[in-house]
């Protein structure tokens, strides 16, 4: 039986890696890679070269740092700036790496195997994660969400290269509006898998004071957006956890 152990462990994690690369064709793979359409006519507009845009969605990956990165290009921003941009855009990730980490992690699991990993992480592979890990056997999850993410990654990559060869024949309203349709899908994503109020309290905050901010502070409205509306609503948690126990 010990000597067939090693064989039924590699057929169990080709199986939940397979299921992983088969949970990446879902509606959130879709609008996701609808999206990378639009990027791919955004990249090729503000004079990317086909490398230099395939090369950007496997290192940087989260669309919006992606975004963030090219209007520092087209601003002429320096490249320490331009870097600073982008580590400030995707700073929003780390709690869901620290989410996502430990529901993957065995006692047995290498660090270098969730450094890895937590490159993947982006909304909508974190969504499709948080929503099927419970699922999977815990020492098989790294397994699955490598399947999971690198497949995301992989295959816009290659439909990141396709489109920016055939982005002249897109009429350029088509290729604009399929952007757009990543931040409706994150929005009602995150309010849909959201497990606390006061998540729904930060996001609707956020919908509200979001414009307002831009027209007083549009450099550094999403920064300002982010904190204020996310201190407000972890004030409004805890005074109702403190209501509770009283």
């Amino acid at each position: 039986m010990s000597a067939t152990l090693p064989h039924e462990q590699e057929h169990s994690r080709r199986h939940w890696y397979l299921r992983g690369v088969r949970a990446t064709f879902s509606i959130p793979g879709l609008i996701l890679s609808s999206a990378f359409v639009g990027f791919a006519g955004l990249a090729k507009a503000a004079g990317l070269t086909l490398w230099q845009s395939v090369f950007m969605v496997g290192v940087v990956w989260a669309l919006p740092a992606k975004v963030v990165l090219i209007g520092a290009i087209l601003s002429g921003a320096s490249l320490p700036a331009a870097a600073f941009a982008v580590a400030l855009s995707s700073i929003r990730l780390m709690p869901m790496v620290v989410a996502l980490v430990p529901e993957m992690r065995t006692e047995r699991t290498p660090r270098w195997v969730l450094y890895a990993l937590s490159h993947f992480v982006a909304i909508t592979s974190w969504v499709l994660a948080m929503e099927q890990l419970s699922s999977v056997p815990r020492e098989m999850r790294t397994t699955f969400y490598a399947g999971l993410g690198g497949t995301l990654v992989l295959a816009n990559m290659v439909l990141v290269g396709v489109i920016y060869v055939l982005a002249d024949s897109f009429p350029p309203m088509v290729m604009a509006g399929l952007l757009l349709l990543t931040p409706i899908y994150f929005l009602t994503s995150l309010w849909g898998s959201a497990r606390e109020g006061a998540a729904h309290v930060a996001m609707g905050l956020g919908i509200v004071g979001g414009p307002l901010v831009h027209f007083v502070a549009p450099s550094f409205d999403l920064l300002i957006t982010g904190f204020v509306c996310g201190s407000l609503a972890f004030l409004w948690h805890k005074a109702g956890r403190v209501k509770i126990s009283a």
